[in-house]
């Protein structure tokens, strides 16, 4: 079923009036067809006849069927039940011959194409909808798909009996040459107009050691390098057109066929309803159940079509397999594919893991470096000394349920933070500070380099105006002058009142989400202090130490920090999926204007409230478990309650801070990967399960794609959110583990291939969309680079060891000689144990077998405090304002040298390469003259139709030398 063009040449969408579609259209440009797929004028007329008294319009017929019937000839057949029901059952029969006449049939003619049943007009977007019994939709339909075709748009319908459920009706656009020309002007898509002939120097030193990692260059490189300029439909014969229909590739046209559905509306009267429009609206509200273009082939193989391009193919073949991760990405065939918007991610997320990699080195060599050292470490050696550590009785960790213990209890605890908590933390922490600034800068000229090869040098500028959402245009109720194009523009009038309510509603809501974060937080505090108290009373026994190999591992302090991790981390992916649609609903109600300042307001809200989630216990164990706690007799208890604050281990709060980030990050990379690859393959696989079985030439290629989970507008900004988040756990809390680099590249490694996987394998193909940058995420990368070296100094500072140490190395070592020995000693205070109150006694039977009271009179405890009997008993001792003098004297330094590093490397670096500024100059220049030239040419061959050869000769030589001038 073919419907015939609109008003292609002389009306399009944006010359529309606002009163809509003409209301005498004749069977809404449907025509009757056989297979042939062309008007049949003997078939229309013997249809319109069966329905000649009906003005409105008709039905939709399937594609093999010559009979139409129309809503009114429906309701006027109600002559008796009996009647009714035996029409009903002809009908039924004749479906079902309809639909096996239908398959036989087209076993010739195979439906796994892109184009229109004639073979030549290419299928730019489909739209899909099922019957109901709703004349309002039927009603929205018809309008929308009257004004689509008003607009220029080709349409042509297959019949519910030729799809698999026997319900789904999908409409085939196709954007013929003049609306394609036309939009391409309003749109100012850039289009070759000669070959690039600048020559380009890519000689790489020793470039045949990166040969394995090369891809064919018919993949790399899918099309010639060509000057670009704005396409003008009055200049079309300026371009480089040798074809009119594979001018403009598939991305670009399903990009035009967007905009204007963006825009259609679908009411007849639309100066009275300027909101009802756009098929987001109609996909909203049940009226299409789904609107998207159409991968080019199976994935798997190619088409057999010659005059379709197998894209996705290649794709698959050169990129989205799991055992092409060590090739470099196909940048520009994705581009290509898929738009530039899509493009720039994998462009940034593949340089973001070739920096990785140098982290990760780094890292692995600085743990390496940990785990070498251990024999040499001397405080780790007197904790798990029988003589030294043995004979320290430390205090109780909480009240009644916890008793008395030894120091070398924690031997492991001790020997698992010295392979993170080591000389080379503080190397490590200063690298990654310069590696940031290195992998932003560089990422700069990367994208410099992009943005030229890509055509999007000048992109803002010339798109802010074109890139005005649908959703803004309908609620603008006045027009101004823009000062800058001296043009009208449209504009949002709100009241003051109305705009600081909505600012005020929106931020309010993210701030009351943030708030509801610390609760679970403080909750998950206070459930580590409860439990822990129980585990201790449970394992003071030791019953795990029964289990081999990792019995002697666990501990009442791991089994709480474990745990309360993975509780933590369930509350964190709970409360995503909760706000993730009310930051949606709150960016919708503030009506942003271009689609690009809606992204920015989206992910500003989006990061503040993820910046809170994921990393808001680290920072809790980072900077305030242990800092707070007091000393025995004097506990400082959470909010007055009977919930004492946490003590850390004798071997720092390192190790757990360590455990915290492993299981946050490490769980939320395999459930990101779950929900990204595992469940749209298992949607697609049971939602196509009996169409699999059916031959190629019955499985039609829209079809295919409708069965395939549909590719969300917010799906690239979750993809970017999961990687900024990432990025913030590998340079936030760096410092306490080395090895985060090395997880990020393995991870990421398998994260490129997953999202190439799922884009080209499982899910619809995306309308191609324009983006010149990573948008507002550089600015949150930048916050973050700068906010880390920040967190590192204070991890170095306040939740290693290290500075005591160095302190107690250099300051307050015994003897003559710089040593570590008595270290553990000196980093222990006394405390009589005749002075703990009876509330933090522990009860009878929790304290161990070796405890005697008559014997043991003193414990030791974390801190740095005068002993009993001192003229200043408990108060803070010198070497504890000596530690925290050069505490904060590391602090200040490591972030001035630090800083001083990065702002340096940055004025080093320049934002865009030297040779892409040049050409930049060099293209702008060829074009000017290209176009100069052209016009010229234009000017003389009017001139020579126009007026005598001899005037002519007089106007063409002052036209010369005016050029030359």
């Amino acid at each position: 079923m073919t419907r015939g063009a609109g008003k292609a040449k002389e009306e399009t969408l944006i010359e529309m009036s606002e009163a809509g579609s003409p209301s005498g259209e004749e069977n809404n440009g449907y025509h009757s067809n056989l297979d042939s797929g062309t008007p049949q004028d003997g078939d229309s007329r013997s249809s319109a006849s069966l329905c000649s008294e009906c003005s409105g319009t008709v039905s939709k017929s399937s594609s093999h069927s010559s009979v139409l019937m129309c809503d009114q000839c429906e309701k006027e057949n109600t002559e008796s039940v009996q009647h009714l029901s035996s029409l009903a059952g002809i009908w039924r029969k004749r479906t079902l011959f309809l639909k096996y006449r239908s398959r036989v049939d087209k076993q010739q003619q195979s439906k796994d194409s892109v184009y229109f049943r004639d073979g030549k007009r290419r299928i730019d977007f489909v739209l899909s909808y099922v019957e109901d019994r709703d004349e309002r939709k039927q009603e929205r339909r018809r309008q929308f798909e009257a004004n689509m075709q008003n607009a220029g748009l080709e349409l042509e319908l297959e019949d519910k009996t030729e799809s698999e459920d026997g319900k789904t009706y999908f409409l085939k656009i196709h954007v013929p040459w003049e609306v394609l020309a036309t939009y391409a002007d309003v749109l100012k898509i850039k289009v070759p107009f000669k070959v690039n002939d600048i020559p380009e120097n890519k000689e790489i030193p020793v470039s045949w050691l990166f040969t394995p990692f090369r891809l064919p260059d018919h993949v790399m490189q899918p099309d010639p390098d060509y000057f670009t300029s704005p396409f003008d439909k009055s200049k079309d014969d300026f371009f480089l057109i040798e074809d009119k229909e594979t001018f403009f590739p598939p991305s670009t046209r399903n990009r035009i066929v967007y905009y204007i559905l963006s825009r259609c509306p679908y009411s007849k009267e639309d100066s009275l309803n300027r909101d009802k429009r756009g098929i987001k609206r109609l996909l909203n509200n049940g009226t299409y159940t789904s609107a998207f273009p159409l991968h080019d082939c199976r994935y798997w193989t190619k088409s057999r079509d010659p005059n379709c391009e197998s894209e996705r193919f290649n794709l698959y073949q050169y990129w989205a397999r799991f055992f092409r991760f060590y090739k470099e990405q196909p940048l520009n065939l994705i581009r290509k594919y898929y738009g530039e918007k899509i493009g720039i991610y994998f462009a940034w997320l593949g340089f973001y893991t070739e920096m990785l990699f140098y982290a990760a080195v780094v890292g692995l060599v600085c743990f390496i470096y940990g785990a070498a050292t251990y024999d040499d470490v001397v405080w780790t050696k007197e904790i798990c000394d029988d003589k030294i550590g043995g004979e320290i009785v430390m205090c109780p960790l909480c009240d009644k349920k916890c008793g008395f213990w030894k120091l070398n209890s924690t031997c492991n605890a001790t020997w698992q933070s010295h392979l993170f908590d080591n000389t080379a933390t503080v190397f490590f922490a200063i690298f990654m500070g310069i590696w940031v600034t290195l992998f932003l800068e560089f990422w700069k000229r990367r994208q410099a380099r992009l943005e030229y090869e890509w055509d999007l040098v000048d992109f803002e500028e010339e798109q802010q105006r074109l890139q005005l959402r649908p959703e803004y245009e309908t609620k603008c109720t006045g027009r101004r002058l823009n000062r800058v194009t001296q043009e009208m523009e449209l504009v949002l009038e709100q009241p003051i009142g109305d705009l600081v309510g909505k600012l005020f509603l929106c931020w309010s809501t993210v701030f009351l989400w943030i708030s509801l974060i610390i609760a679970s937080i403080i909750g998950v505090i206070a459930y580590r202090l409860a439990v822990f108290a129980a585990l201790a009373s449970i394992m003071k026994d030791s019953p795990t130490n029964k289990l081999e190999l990792v019995g002697s591992l666990i501990t009442p302090q791991l089994a709480t920090s474990v745990t309360a991790s993975c509780i933590n981390f369930v509350i964190i992916m709970v409360l995503n999926f909760l706000y993730e649609r009310v930051a949606i609903w709150i960016t919708d109600m503030e009506v942003p204007k271009t689609h690009v300042e809606y992204e920015n307001k989206l992910t500003v809200k989006m990061f503040l409230f993820q910046f809170v989630n994921y990393y808001s216990s680290c920072f809790y164990v980072a900077f305030f478990k242990g800092k707070f706690v007091g000393y025995p007799g004097k506990y400082t208890y959470m909010f007055n309650s009977n919930l004492r604050n946490e003590e850390c281990d004798p071997g720092g709060c390192l190790i757990e801070l360590t455990t915290q980030l492993v299981i946050v990050m490490t769980g939320k990379q395999v459930w990101g990967n779950i929900q990204e690859a595992l469940l749209p393959w298992l949607k697609n696989w049971w939602s196509s399960r009996s169409a699999r079985s059916h031959p190629e030439s019955l499985y039609s290629r829209w079809e295919q794609d409708y069965d395939l989970q549909n590719f969300s507008q917010f799906g690239l900004f979750y993809e970017y959110l999961e990687m900024v988040i990432q990025f913030g756990f590998i340079t936030l809390f760096v410092a306490s583990f080395p090895l985060a680099p090395l997880l990020a590249l393995i991870n990421n490694i398998l994260e490129v291939r997953v999202d190439a996987w799922k884009l080209t394998t499982q899910f619809r193909r995306p309308v191609a969309a324009k983006a010149h940058s990573i948008g507002a995420w550089d600015e949150i990368l930048n916050m973050i680079a700068v906010f880390s070296v920040v967190t590192n100094a204070f991890i170095v500072a306040f939740t290693s060891d290290m500075i005591p140490r160095l302190v107690y190395f250099y300051a307050y070592h015994p003897g003559s000689e710089l040593t570590m020995q008595g270290y553990v000693s000196n980093s222990l205070s006394i405390f009589n144990i005749s002075q703990i109150p009876d509330d933090n006694s522990p009860e009878l039977g929790e304290n161990p077998a070796w405890f005697n009271s008559s014997v043991i009179t003193t414990c030791r405890y974390r801190d740095y405090r005068h002993p009993p009997g001192h003229v200043d008993e408990y108060s803070h001792t010198m070497q504890f304002w000596h530690i925290l003098a050069a505490k904060m004297a590391f602090i200040i330094i490591m972030e001035h040298v630090v800083f001083l590093v990065k702002f340096f490397v940055a004025w080093l670096i320049p934002d865009v390469p030297s040779d892409v500024r040049a050409r930049i100059k060099r293209e702008r220049f060829l074009v000017q003259e290209y176009l100069h030239n052209y016009e010229v040419e234009k000017l003389k061959k009017q001139l020579n139709q126009c007026i005598c050869p001899e005037i002519a000769a007089t106007v063409k030589h002052e036209v010369l030398s005016e050029c030359l001038t």
